[in-house]
């Protein structure tokens, strides 16, 4: 049974910066892009950020590049996203995801076929 889980999410003051993770389990997602959405109270969900299978290419949403971070690690079967000088909107429930074509790159939510329960992120003023 395909399984993911995320973990890092906790308050935090604006300014302030966390450390997301997600382990998978049940299936290696080595060939398959990676990424991370979230949804905020009463919004739609939406892109974050996402990285393909080599870690190579990297996408962010304009909302939060150069502040958030994506990384993965093949080897273990994870990936990380660093969220940096943190703002209140960044406020939300936190995805991770694997992509459901091996070697394509998306950011979009339907080009992900396995998802987490997701970690809440709430950010302080």
């Amino acid at each position: 049974q395909v399984q993911l889980v995320e973990s890092g999410g906790r308050l935090v003051q604006a300014g302030g910066s966390l450390r997301l993770s997600c382990a998978a389990s049940g299936r290696t997602f080595n060939n398959y892009a990676r990424g991370w959405f979230r949804q905020a109270p009463g919004k739609e969900r939406e892109f974050v950020a996402a990285i393909s299978s080599s870690g190579s290419s990297i996408l962010y949403a304009d909302s939060v590049k150069g502040r958030f971070t994506i990384s993965r690690d093949n080897a273990k079967n994870t990936v990380d996203l660093q969220l940096n000088s943190l703002k209140p909107e960044d406020t939300g429930v936190y995805y991770c995801a694997a992509g459901r074509t091996p070697w394509r790159l998306s950011t979009t939510g339907p080009d992900f076929d396995a998802w987490g329960q997701g970690t809440q992120v709430t950010v302080s003023s």
